[in-house]
């Protein structure tokens, strides 16, 4: 054991040179912090500030704008919201007693380092943040972006990437429901992983993250402290790749989904038998985050000893200790007289635990190592009251040009038919269902839908069948382009998804992936993603519960484009009225609901045909979204609407290929009344992304009473097609037959990174 640096020492030495900038920090951020302390910090202290003032962990490049998101809030917006942000996760009341708490989070630098303990261990940190709400985990979802298809280093990603979410996922028993895959070169070494979780509780079972009630225990619990993840927090994801940088290989943490899942069933026993105050999970900053936040959200201090950390690796320094981001910890505020109990939950369940000090009135977080101090701040300095920059924001020198550069000029005189084959075999477009087959989709037995419908959907309650509907979606094309309106149709997207199966949305959380902020014209695309977001909220009357911002994410001086995810979910009161994105009767008549513009920027038809983009995504409509939600909930409630699929990514024939091969039935369909109508030509009718609209089947008994719905509503309402048969046929224009419309769809991921697997 070398001797450590404490607090006495720290005041005797002030002129000690300390790495601050191997930390992470900033020059201006160190001395900020011998301000604070009035002295130098010991390398303890020095190495927890570095860690909790890291952009991943104090939000202080984007704290400024993400008050937004409570300051453009209504009371409407707010009615069902139990937990908000500033929590581990977002709590809303879905009714009856029961509530549901979600949030994703990203992974991504570590993903792209080390694949599949990045990928795995992303998703053992968002489900830890469920765990510590009080609910239980039941279901998982991930927004992935890869490189180029083609690239030979991005197989390598996508196979360590998917085979660590399905190992993780699988392992803990927790059904993957849905999700999204792009692929773009812009991503190319700097893949997006994103991952989602969402749990249930009981109202009375609500817990949150504060040390109150002095004399209290502060309990660690779960597996050991090794030497994995140490600075993932302070470097890894607040910094971006560099070709002469270090291989950051060490700060890439290691995930054992056992012994998580063993730590989920003990902590649902230990709320269950009311044992624990307060509790944390240990993700990003490890032992230096939970012990902070802690103290910070309570009423007093914290002392802790912080040699009786059971170790992994007895030769790590008290520093490591106190920066390792090893998985599956959890830190619990315990009563005295609540101690014994306790412990016997945690022996049932053969998790080991320390008990590493207790909860005080000093008002400061003292941290002892073999009977010396080595740590003694005041805790909100660390955890809350960290730097808070106003960045450098400046208007892109190139996106006026970008903009006048349409996709309007780009010629329309091509084969239609060669051209939707390229477009639903594209990376992009093409069924992912070799990804999605590693995934279990119905462990646990509550999945309602699943892959590949609009959304995903869990039942909570089996005598009610009351449930929840997430999607999540993002356009990094559209953002580029617009960052206000591209987060909004994110936005815009999500809410539809979730309204297509049925439920009603409730509430956001979001993933806001950008380069990074030391850049001006980052920091603006970044703003205005933020104001897009917080106004399209208000817009929707749907709050935003809590969420991530990702920096960094750039090669060199080249940023990725702005990828703001958006996961919204929402509730419906019986499972058995979700409505699924394909139809499976012959004679129902197929509608086309919404208004068809010409809008092609940015578009998969633009980008696929012609390898454009330029020009302005399209328009986006709240109200019109919110009109076209509401007709789907009444046609649901009606039971009228037998199927129902948004329009997006790839516009009408997109829709209609994934609509007949959800169950395997064709359809036959006429556009011209959509170009005669909405003054498009077929280019525009078959492959336009225009907003507010979807297909829905209707059974003829049905017609007169949905048309009826629609008028009385304002929907634009229009019959296109029919189901039946064994091909899509679009009229006057192509066929193709199910079996070449399936192979078109399904061979591209199979082709690029092996066979589908249980095929």
């Amino acid at each position: 054991m070398s001797a450590a640096d404490t607090v006495s020492t720290a005041a005797a030495t002030p002129d000690r040179e300390q790495p601050w900038a191997v930390l992470g920090l900033k020059h201006d951020e160190y001395l900020s912090i011998r301000e604070i302390l009035g002295r130098r910090p010991t390398s303890g202290e020095l190495a927890m500030y570095s860690v909790m003032w890291s952009e991943h962990c104090s939000y202080k490049s984007s704290k400024q704008y993400l008050r937004q998101f409570g300051t453009k809030t209504t009371p409407e917006m707010t009615k069902n919201l139990m937990v908000g942000m500033g929590e581990n996760a977002g709590v809303i009341d879905i009714g009856d007693g029961w509530a549901v708490t979600f949030k994703i989070e990203s992974h991504n630098h570590p993903s792209y380092i080390e694949p599949f303990q990045g990928a795995a261990t992303g998703v053992g940190g968002i489900v830890r943040d469920i765990i510590s709400m009080g609910a239980r985990p039941v279901a998982v979802m991930d927004a992935l972006r890869f490189g180029a298809i083609d690239d030979p280093d991005t197989a390598r990603v996508v196979h360590g990437v998917v085979a660590g979410i399905s190992f993780y996922g699988n392992c803990l028993g927790l059904p993957n429901i849905g999700g999204e895959t792009w692929f773009d070169p812009v991503y190319q070494a700097n893949p997006l992983v994103n991952a989602l979780a969402v749990g249930v509780l009981r109202h009375e079972d609500l817990h949150l993250a504060n040390a109150r009630g002095v004399g209290n225990k502060v309990v660690l619990f779960g597996a050991r402290t090794g030497g994995d993840g140490i600075g993932g927090a302070s470097i890894l994801a607040s910094d971006s790749f560099s070709a002469g940088g270090p291989t950051k290989r060490p700060a890439v943490q290691v995930g054992d989904p056992f012994a998580e899942k063993v730590l989920i069933e003990c902590c649902l026993e230990l709320f269950q038998l009311g044992l624990v105050e307060g509790i944390q999970d240990l993700g990003a900053a490890g032992i230096s985050c939970a012990t902070s936040e802690l103290a910070s959200n309570g009423d007093g201090g914290m002392f802790i000893e912080l040699d009786r950390v059971l170790l992994r690796d007895p030769t790590l320094t008290a520093e490591e200790i106190l920066m390792s981001e090893s998985q599956e910890r959890m830190m619990a505020i315990v009563t005295p007289e609540k101690l014994d109990g306790f412990l016997a939950v945690v022996q049932k369940w053969d998790v080991e635990t320390s008990v590493l000090g207790e909860v005080t009135d000093t008002g400061r977080l003292v941290i002892n190592w073999h009977g010396e101090e080595i740590v003694n701040v005041e805790p909100r300095t660390v955890a809350v009251d960290g730097p808070v920059y106003d960045r450098p924001v400046a208007y892109p020198t190139w996106i006026d040009a970008l903009n006048a550069d349409t996709a309007s000029t780009l010629p329309r005189d091509g084969d239609l038919r060669a051209q939707a084959v390229a477009l639903l075999s594209s990376g992009n477009l093409a069924s992912k269902d070799w990804i999605t087959n590693q995934y279990d989709t119905y462990v646990l037995g509550n999945t309602a839908l699943s892959f590949p419908d609009d959304g995903g959907m869990i039942r909570v309650d089996e005598e009610t069948g009351l449930g929840f509907a997430v999607a999540t979606d993002a356009n990094g094309r559209y953002a580029q382009l617009d960052p206000y309106r591209g987060a909004q149709l994110a936005l815009a997207e999500a809410f539809r998804n979730v309204a297509m199966t049925g439920a009603t949305p409730v509430g956001i959380s979001d993933c806001l992936n950008f380069g990074s902020p030391e850049n001006p014209e980052v920091m603006w695309q970044f703003s205005k993603a933020v104001e897009g977001l917080a106004d399209g909220c208000v817009a929707l009357s749907i709050p935003v519960t809590g969420g991530n911002v990702s920096f960094y994410n750039q090669t060199g001086d080249i940023p990725i484009h702005p990828t703001p995810v958006v996961a919204v979910l929402g509730v419906i009161d019986d499972v058995a009225d979700r409505i699924p994105s394909g139809w499976q009767d012959e004679g129902n008549n197929i509608y086309l609901l919404g208004t068809t513009r010409d809008e092609l920027d940015g578009s998969a038809w633009a980008g696929v045909i012609h390898s454009h983009l330029g020009g302005v995504p399209p328009v986006v409509d709240f109200p019109a979204e919110l009109a076209l939600a509401g007709l789907i909930k009444a046609g649901s409630d009606q039971n009228i609407i037998a199927s129902a699929h948004d329009l997006s990514d790839g516009g009408l024939v997109q829709a209609l290929s994934e609509a007949v091969l959800r169950f395997g039935l064709g359809a036959r369909v006429w556009i011209t009344e959509i170009m005669q109508r909405d003054g498009v030509d077929a280019t525009a009718a078959l492959f336009s992304e225009s907003t507010a609209r979807c297909i829905v089947t209707v059974p003829r008994e049905d017609d007169v009473r949905f048309v009826g719905l629609c008028e009385g509503r304002g929907i634009p309402a229009l019959r296109i097609g029919v189901t039946d048969g064994t091909a899509l046929e679009i009229q006057d224009h192509f066929t193709f037959t199910l079996d070449e419309l399936r192979a078109t769809h399904r061979g591209t991921l199979a082709e690029h990174f092996g066979a589908v697997i249980g095929q």
